[in-house]
C-alpha cells in the first residue's frame, strides 16, 4: 500500500489543475464514502421519470467519478456511458461495465461523436476550470452531443445557500484519518482547503468551485445558444427558492 500512496504522489505533483490531482487519489473517496446512495436513486428516478425517457435511451453520464449514477441508471433500462478525467475512478468503474453500461476517460470540454438522449452532469462537477472559457466550451460540447430531442441536466449546489451557511473549519475523520478542512469564498470560488497525514506522509488538497448563480448560469447558456427549460431546487424536484434550496437543478436542451 505505502507503494501504490509513494506512486499516486509522483502523479499528482504532474497534475497541473488541482481537479486532476484530488479526483485521482484514494483520500478523495475516502473522505466522501458517506455519501448517501440512496438519496442519489431517488433522483435518478425523480429525473428519469420527469424527463420520460424511453428505455434503451443513450444517456451520458459526464464527470462519473466511480460511476454510481451510472450503475444505478443502466439498471434502470438505460444505456449509459460513463465518462471521467480520472484515471483511477474509470478503473475501478469498468469493473461494473456490460454490453449497456461503459466508462471512458474523457475531458468534459469535448463533445462525443455520438449523440445521447439525455446528458447528466451531477454532484456539482461543474466550475473547476480557472476561467469561464472552460465552462463555456462544457456547455457547448453538452449541447453538440444531445439527440435533436434529448435533453441535459446540471446539478449543481445552490450557490447563495452554500455562502450563507459556509462552515469555516472542520475536522472529518474518516477511517482513522483526520481530515482539517477548511472553507472560504475568493476571486469567485468557494474554497475547500484539505490537510491531513496518513502513514506518515502529510498532504494538502484544495477544491475550488465557481460560486455560480442562476444568473450566471443563463448568461453562460444563452452564449452557448442553449434553452433552459425548468430549474428544481432539490432532488424530489420541488421549485428553486434561491435563499433556501440545497441544489440548483438546470434542465436545458
Amino acid at each position: 500500500m505505502s507503494k501504490n500512496i509513494n506512486q499516486q504522489s509522483q502523479v499528482i505533483n504532474k497534475q497541473s489543475t488541482w481537479f486532476a490531482s484530488w479526483f485521482d487519489t484514494p483520500y478523495y473517496h475516502i473522505l466522501y464514502k458517506d455519501r448517501n446512495y440512496r438519496e442519489a436513486q431517488v433522483f435518478m428516478d425523480n429525473l428519469t421519470h420527469y424527463l420520460n425517457l424511453p428505455e434503451k435511451s443513450k444517456v451520458l453520464d459526464l464527470a462519473c467519478g466511480k460511476g454510481r449514477h451510472s450503475i444505478y441508471l443502466n439498471q434502470l433500462g438505460f444505456d449509459v456511458i460513463g465518462a471521467d478525467l480520472s484515471e483511477n475512478s474509470i478503473a475501478e468503474a469498468n469493473i461494473n461495465a456490460n454490453e449497456n453500461l461503459h466508462f471512458i476517460v474523457h475531458d468534459m470540454r469535448e463533445p462525443y461523436e455520438e449523440k445521447f438522449d439525455a446528458i447528466f452532469n451531477l454532484f456539482t462537477s461543474f466550475g473547476y476550470f480557472e476561467n469561464e472559457e472552460g465552462d463555456l466550451k462544457t456547455l457547448i460540447a453538452i449541447r453538440e452531443s444531445l439527440s435533436d430531442y434529448g435533453f441535459a441536466v446540471i446539478d449543481f449546489m445552490n450557490s447563495t445557500q452554500v455562502i450563507d451557511n459556509l462552515i469555516p473549519e472542520e475536522l472529518k475523520t474518516v477511517d482513522g484519518i483526520d481530515f482539517h478542512i477548511k472553507r472560504f469564498v475568493k476571486d469567485g470560488f468557494i474554497i475547500k482547503e484539505i490537510d491531513f497525514e496518513d502513514k506518515g506522509e502529510s498532504y494538502h488538497f484544495a477544491e475550488k468551485v465557481r460560486a455560480y448563480t442562476l444568473e450566471d448560469f443563463q448568461r453562460l447558456m444563452d452564449q452557448a445558444g442553449i434553452y433552459l427549460l425548468d430549474v428544481f431546487g432539490d432532488y424530489k424536484l420541488k421549485k428553486f427558492h434561491k435563499s433556501t434550496s440545497d441544489r440548483l437543478i438546470m434542465i436545458f436542451k
